[in-house]
């Protein structure tokens, strides 16, 4: 008897839906915070597609001296990475990313990055563990809300990274740790050192839970605005501040569904979203 084929009817896409709504208030102060994403991701032997929306919105209401102040804060970003693989240890792609950011005074920025990729291990053993050697030079076109400390509104920047990233995968779920360096061409000095790293945690079939974790070393805030900033944007972090060093961390629920082929494991250039 012939073995009945089957039929995928996601044709390997997979989706991925996240929302994390948080709400504080007391007698004078009030803010609602919104982060939604979605993320499809299409992953074959041979291709590794991944296209990533993320927004976030933060609205602050608080009372000063009989007056009620509301400010509110916003980002929009799209990440879209294409791999190409090529054998056992290596890989080829383009990563690309449209954001906008009131608290980094972004209007627009775009960035493309072609990249190459080297595993120590074979890319066929990658269920088990990978040690991922990644490089990729590109431009970054950005509009700014105002004129920055170094006097630009708009400009095009060209800037190299390198990554090295190690991950161990078990049936409960997995570990990754990478470290990260980038800087712009034009001048060296402006740079960033980055380790992160996550746990993802099986809970049921298409239901996760992932904790983040990140540290970053920064000389690279080329789009700072200039100016003073007032006490609310200090306060309430309405806009980025000038800083040597970041660390941030985040708890998420993830459920995942689609393609019945959403096991096949392709783990080139990792995920391609980007941690902010």
């Amino acid at each position: 008897m012939p073995a009945e084929e089957v039929v995928d009817r996601w044709n390997n896409w997979v989706f991925e839906l996240e929302a994390e709504p948080n709400f504080e208030g007391e007698e004078s102060y009030k803010e609602l915070e919104l982060r939604s994403s979605v993320s499809a991701t299409k992953i074959t032997h041979d291709w590794k597609l991944e296209i990533d929306f993320d927004h976030r919105f933060t609205r602050t209401k608080y009372t000063y001296d009989d007056t009620l102040y509301t400010n509110v804060k916003s980002y929009q970003g799209l990440d879209i990475l294409a791999v190409k693989s090529l054998g056992e240890h290596w890989s080829a792609g383009l990563r690309t990313n449209g954001v906008s950011s009131t608290f980094n005074n972004i209007r627009l920025g775009l960035d493309f990055l072609p990249s190459v990729e080297y595993n120590i291990f074979p890319y066929s053993k990658s269920t088990h563990r990978q040690f991922r050697i990644l490089y990729g030079v590109g431009g970054s076109y950005n509009q700014y809300n105002d004129t920055t400390i170094y006097g630009q509104i708009q400009e095009m920047l060209y800037l190299q990274q390198l990554q090295l990233a190690y991950e161990v995968q078990e049936k409960w779920g997995s570990i990754n740790i990478s470290l990260e360096g980038s800087n712009y061409l034009h001048d060296f000095s402006k740079n960033r050192l980055m380790l992160s790293g996550f746990v993802t945690i099986r809970l049921f079939k298409g239901l996760s839970l992932r904790l983040r974790g990140r540290a970053a070393r920064i000389n690279d805030q080329l789009s700072l605005a200039q100016g003073e900033l007032t006490e609310a944007d200090i306060l309430l972090q309405l806009q980025e501040l000038e800083t040597s060093y970041n660390v941030d961390g985040e708890i998420g629920i993830t459920y995942t569904f689609g393609s019945i082929y959403n096991n096949i494991v392709n783990p080139r250039f990792g995920d391609g979203r980007r941690f902010f």
